[in-house]
């Protein structure tokens, strides 16, 4: 293990505990039809437990070229490497199944992987289930609900396509180098049923005008979005007075649909 320079650049920490291995693998119940995405799969340590559970196939993106030779070179053709970056790289091209998605996300980034993967138009066709490793910080802002400190945004748009679920947290000692903070694994399903918008970046552009206000009464921020703020409070059943944190990401939903019909 040491022999690999982890690089901070690319905000590398390796995952070794078999245990939490093992927990992470177990989640997605692999079946022989199924096909797997490893993002960031780094040394190999989580590509090993899911071969042998002896998926039709598993695809690994690693932006490295170092680690991508490594792997080539350890798993030979039971593994199909792409280095790219997974912010760049489109994975619909891999398969026209739903796939099994793992990744020890790079925490300067998986924040942007995420809301990538969210704003997904084929989502629930593309992934299957998603099993993810995020700083402990972050996974609590995904799994954040209305009146909780940590509610804002990305709960606002996980919660629009996905069904979110805390599965373990994992102690700094379990990765080389030790990051300094904790992880969480959450185990991530896709709706079927979800609303839909004519762009999701409406959502997003909803959202980060509503929390870059949180401490503000959201009268505030409806009057930068709309001209009759009155009519859509009675319509959406608002109180203006309430703060951005106390309104439900259903409420979000129907705000941005409002919007919508201002823009198209």
């Amino acid at each position: 293990m040491k022999s690999i320079n982890p690089k901070k650049s690319l905000g590398q920490n390796f995952l070794t505990d078999k245990n939490i291995i093992n927990i992470i693998v177990d989640q997605a119940n692999i079946s022989e039809k199924d096909i797997v995405l490893e993002v960031g799969p780094g040394t190999g340590s989580l590509t090993e437990a899911i071969l042998l559970k002896n998926p039709k196939k598993i695809f690994a993106i690693e932006k490295d070229k170092d680690l991508s030779k490594n792997l080539s070179k350890k798993f030979k053709e039971k593994l199909t490497i792409i280095n790219n970056d997974i912010l760049k790289f489109d994975e619909k091209k891999l398969s026209n199944e739903q796939m099994i998605v793992f990744g020890n996300l790079p925490y300067n980034i998986s924040t942007q992987i995420f809301v990538k993967w969210i704003k997904l138009i084929d989502l629930n066709k593309t992934f299957k289930k998603l099993v993810l490793m995020f700083q402990k910080e972050v996974a609590e802002r995904i799994l954040a609900t209305t009146n909780q400190k940590n509610y804002g945004r990305l709960a606002v748009l996980s919660s629009w396509r996905m069904n979110v679920k805390k599965v373990t947290e994992v102690s700094p000692n379990c990765f080389y180098p030790i990051p300094k903070v904790k992880s969480t694994v959450l185990l991530i399903e896709p709706k079927d049923q979800y609303t839909d918008f004519k762009n999701s970046k409406n959502l997003e552009h909803i959202t980060k005008i509503f929390f870059n206000q949180r401490r503000k009464m959201i009268k505030k921020p409806l009057n930068l979005i709309f001209k009759n703020v009155d009519d859509i409070s009675a319509k959406l059943n608002i109180n203006i007075n309430d703060r951005p944190q106390n309104l439900s990401p259903q409420k979000y939903f129907e705000i941005c649909k409002e919007y919508e019909k201002l823009i198209f």
